[in-house]
């Protein structure tokens, strides 16, 4: 056996390491008796209807489980709380975050108008280690509301957002009626209400477009006791970012994505390769039922590591091959059990006893483990490639190294805005860089040309020519390449020729009046080149508008605003035709791979154009109303990283999983013709496969459940390999155990690809109903199960779901589920299409985008400002922040920034002059300037994508968009804030429990 790269010392497999140094128990969120800032108001978008800008007063913590109502409410000075005790009676089962309700008197049991009543929090457990000897909570103190709102009429299957039918003005009753439900109360018999003058201020609306003008607020309730992903994030970033994540451990939650930690692989696959939304399984099909909690996985095959980190070893067994389980076809790794000797060892997936090979025989030490073990990547690492034998090729050939193949859209709306002649510049260069194998001096892969509009030219750049030649085919209809010698060369040796060509394409279309094109026929020539070439590859197409040209895959408009929010709205993402899908099918079959660059200045129906790339596993990329000027960096940016990325192709995966548990469903860019085989023309570093397990048996809490993902694929130098990712999980008959070692990003991953999926199918009034359900069926039964008794008017999370409420909101509230007026339906088909694949650090931004104030901390600091939470209370008009969420990038600037900022960011004097939507800082020499400019370098880059930065002034017309961005604010087309969406969820919560 060779294993090109000496293994570092291994530490023993299985031996604990201390994973949470300094843990320790943090408070949360600020103490008793200090003040709230002074918050800053702009244009509205903020706080809810029905809340006063100040903290209320008289605030006092309600008995932890009496259900009567306190006898007095002792004043306390504003902004401040009294607080019970917190004892040893209130443990059971882990921490929990607890947060206390307040029912509007004469309303319904938290019916559609909530008020959920807030005091300053007491000491909560930091997301870390969960602590078992009491469970901490957090209490909002009760308090008193004078205005009361009437009943609002039943309604079955709410539509988030708007928690209950539209409503008109109701009574306003003044302050409470005789018997009226205090706050902590066991409801009573509903009272009648006497009648009296309308007054519509007294009714928070969910919906914007229903306020009043002028809103008469009330009650402000305090965000910082409700529980904050940024707090979460910095905790989790103190408590487990200094040491490394070491594998050995079976069922160890790792760290969040947002925190920044090494990896040591010791038996189990790193965190970047698998991540699952709980490490601890039920060991019964029926808790898992009970629970409601989804058992899934998302895998990222190929992903990236940072350079601290080695890359997977690759080991070669020669002829013989890997050695594999000869029933389940599972492949030897760190959890296969030898026996009699060392001659057989027993499968740890389907306990098969198989023979040892005599090559492969080693004996056993005093523990039953093999003396070579730590010699061996596959016996004691979690990750680690195979070299793939001849049986493992398709007509038991070895591939041949792949080709990309450009295809560049020539009609007039391409020469028009200058793409074409900025792609051609591009490319002469770029093509140096083509992905290699490890310390190749070049790469192998071969390139193609071909541009287009109403028909296709191929080009002949063969190394021996003076000249390319064009090579024209009218018939669009019956497809085939008119050459194969010449087409796919090796750059070096056509270098002169290719440069020839890329300088003479621009003034050859130069004076085209052609605006039709074609779309599915070029994408049909370049995997018959592929075909004829015998190799896998993928395409690179340059596409700008709607395909309308006579030929197969000739697509209409019928962009129909009118159809959202009603059943035929899922129509909008769903495929014009079934063309696409048959042409996809044949993409994969050869290994094609489709990367689609869109360039539309109108409707082109993303949802059909990206049937192709999102089957073969490709990507697509989306550059609106392009100008040269405004959209160069970013499209040239995106176009590098995509050449450059190293790339899998003619990929196959399969999950095998250890008796009990099996995958059921899978979701992100691939192709499956079978229940089993995940087939991937191409699959890259950035790209995920999400996989959802049901359990077919009982499970065993002490042998506990194992994961074995293969990813068989081609490299970019032509070389068979097999990736093997394995991870071990704990089983568990507790449900306490199994809420303890959930992870919050990954659900949401999985929930959030679950319900783009939905939107196919079902209305999305029905898609959101049913994740707000599953939601509260989750918190539900954690608070039946795990919880202390307690008052029926507390909110109780689980520890490491905590944020679960306000992530789902986002979901919610994302362009897919909860479209705004401004938002087109080829923007939702293209992020539907790109969240099915992004894996969970992406969707953890995408969701709750990162919000960073840039003046508070010192500028010689060489690290990020720590961030805050994304709503408009938090943004001061004397300070700058940056948004980004993965896709966009704001610097938002307010209204009262000090003099000296606005000059040594912008360079002019005064607010008034800067440019609102400016797109570039100028590069100036000061200290304030440089920082700022390295923090957007150093968030692009963690990015796939490179983010436009738009710079938007406080009251400026931009700032609406902006504000879309404040998830923790209610939304313009109707999303609820943070606050209202945990005032539904528990209304919920309590609905089941009851």
């Amino acid at each position: 056996m060779n294993v090109n790269q000496s293994a570092p010392p291994v530490p023993p497999f299985g031996q604990p390491q201390p994973i949470y140094p300094g843990y320790h128990q943090s408070s949360y969120g600020g103490q008793p008796g200090s003040t709230a800032p002074p918050i800053p108001y702009g244009a509205y978008n903020g706080p809810v209807p029905g809340y006063q800008q100040t903290p209320p007063q008289g605030m006092s913590r309600a008995p932890p489980s009496s259900g009567a109502p306190p006898a007095s409410t002792a004043q306390a000075p504003c902004g401040q709380a009294t607080y019970g005790q917190f004892g040893q009676g209130d443990v059971q089962n882990g921490p929990s975050s607890t947060v206390q309700m307040q029912r509007l008197p004469g309303s319904q049991p938290f019916g559609s108008s909530l008020a959920p009543v807030v005091s300053q929090p007491a000491v909560l457990q930091p997301y870390g280690p969960p602590p078992t000897s009491a469970q901490v909570t957090t209490q909002l103190a009760g308090m008193q509301i004078s205005g009361a709102v009437a009943p609002a009429p039943p309604t079955s299957g709410l539509g988030y957002g708007s928690f209950g039918p539209a409503r008109g003005p109701q009574p306003n009753y003044g302050s409470p009626y005789p018997g009226a439900p205090t706050f902590g109360s066991q409801p009573g018999p509903p009272q009648p209400l006497p009648p009296k003058r309308l007054d519509p201020d007294a009714i928070p609306s969910p919906q914007l477009n229903e306020l009043p003008p002028q809103q008469k607020t009330r009650h402000r309730i305090d965000p910082d006791a409700i529980p904050s992903p940024i707090q979460v994030i910095e905790d989790d970033r103190n408590n487990r970012g200094t040491e490394p994540f070491v594998t050995g451990v079976r069922g160890q939650v790792p760290p969040l994505v947002t925190t920044n930690f090494l990896v040591k692989d010791q038996g189990n696959a790193s965190p970047r390769y698998i991540r699952c939304t709980s490490y601890n399984i039920p060991c019964t099909s029926d808790m898992a039922k009970q629970a409601q909690v989804p058992l899934a996985a998302v895998i990222k095959p190929l992903a990236r590591l940072p350079p601290e980190e080695a890359s997977p070893y690759v080991v070669d067994h020669g002829e013989s091959g890997p050695l594999r389980c000869n029933r389940c076809k599972a492949y030897m790794c760190p959890f296969m059990q030898f026996i009699e000797g060392g001659r057989r060892f027993q499968c740890c997936f389907c306990s098969c006893i198989n023979d040892v090979p005599p090559q492969y025989f080693q004996h056993l030490d005093h523990t039953g483990k093999r003396v070579d073990a730590y010699d061996r990547p596959e016996l004691s690492l979690g990750s680690y490639e195979f070299l793939a034998t001849v049986d493992y090729c398709k007509n038991n050939k070895f591939p041949s190294p792949p080709a990309f193949i450009f295809m560049i859209d020539v009609s007039y709306n391409a020469i028009r805005t200058g793409l074409v002649r900025l792609l051609c510049e591009e490319l002469k260069s770029l093509l140096d860089f083509l992905p290699r194998e490890g310390g190749a001096e070049e790469s192998a892969i071969r390139v193609g040309f071909v541009t287009y509009n109403k028909v296709l030219h191929f080009y002949n750049v063969k190394s021996s020519l003076a000249q390319p030649q064009m090579m024209v085919v009218s018939d669009v209809a019956d497809m085939f390449v008119p050459l194969l010698d010449g087409f796919l060369v090796n750059v070096n040796e056509s270098r002169a020729v290719i440069t020839s060509l890329l300088d003479q394409i621009p003034d050859m279309f130069a004076d085209t009046r052609e605006t039709e094109t074609v779309f599915a026929p070029v994408i049909q020539a370049g995997m018959e080149a592929l075909k004829a070439a015998e190799c896998a590859g993928k395409l690179f197409l340059f596409h700008t508008s709607l395909p309308m040209a006579e030929a197969p895959g000739k697509l209409k408009n019928r962009d129909d605003r009118k159809l959202i929010n009603t059943d035929k709205e899922k129509t909008l993402f769903q495929p014009q035709t079934g063309a696409y899908q048959t042409l996809a099918k044949e993409c994969v079959a050869q290994g094609c791979c489709v990367d689609l660059f869109l360039f539309p200045n109108q409707y082109v129906d993303v949802a059909t154009l990206s049937v192709v790339p999102q089957l073969t596993g490709g990507s697509v990329y989306k550059y609106a109303c392009f100008q040269v000027e405004n959209d160069q960096e970013r499209f040239l940016s995106d176009l590098r990283r995509d050449v450059q990325k190293v790339v899998g192709f003619d990929a196959v995966m399969r999950v095998r999983t250890s008796t009990g548990i099996r995958a059921v469903d899978f979701f992100g860019a691939f192709y499956m013709s079978n229940t089993t085989d995940v087939e991937l023309a191409g699959l890259d570093g950035d790209k995920t496969v999400t996989v959802e397990f049901k359990h077919d048996d009982r499970l065993n809490e002490e042998s506990g459940a194992l994961l074995q993902c293969a990813l068989l694929y081609t490299s970019c130098a032509g070389q068979r390999r097999l990736r093997i990712h394995n991870l071990a999980l704990n089983c568990c008959t507790q449900l306490a155990d199994l809420y303890r070692n959930c992870e919050t990003d990954t659900l949401i991953n999985y929930m959030a690809k679950l319900a783009y999926r939905g939107v196919l199918n079902s209305p999305l009034k029905a898609v959101r109903d049913t994740l707000i359900t599953q939601c509260a069926q989750i918190l539900a039964c954690y608070r039946k199960n795990c919880a202390s008794p307690s008052s029926a008017g507390q909110l109780i999370l689980p520890e490491c779901m905590k944020l679960l409420p306000v992530y789902l909101n986002c979901v919610l509230k994302s362009d897919v589920l909860q479209p705004g007026a401004e938002v087109t339906t080829d923007d939702r088909a293209y992020v539907r299409q790109l969240v099915t694949s992004m894996d969970v650090a992406e969707t953890n931004v995408f969701f709750y985008p990162r919000l960073l104030p840039l003046t508070k901390s010192p500028i010689e600091s060489t690290t990020e400002p720590p961030a805050v939470r994304a709503s408009e209370e938090r943004l001061s008009n004397g300070d700058v922040y940056l948004l980004e969420n993965g896709l966009n990038l704001f610097l938002w600037v307010g209204a009262s920034v000090q003099q000296g900022v606005v000059q040594s960011l912008f360079s002019v004097s005064s607010f008034s002059q800067i440019t609102s939507g400016l797109s570039v800082l100028p590069v100036l020499d000061n200290p304030l300037s440089k920082k700022v400019r390295d923090l957007i370098d150093s968030l692009r880059a963690q990015r796939s994508r490179y983010m436009k930065l738009i710079v938007v002034k406080q009251e400026d017309k931009l700032e609406m968009l902006f504000k879309n961005f404040l998830v923790e604010d209610k939304s313009l087309s109707g999303g609820a804030s943070y606050v209202d969406f945990l005032c539904h969820m528990h209304k919920e919560i309590r609905q089941l429990l009851s």
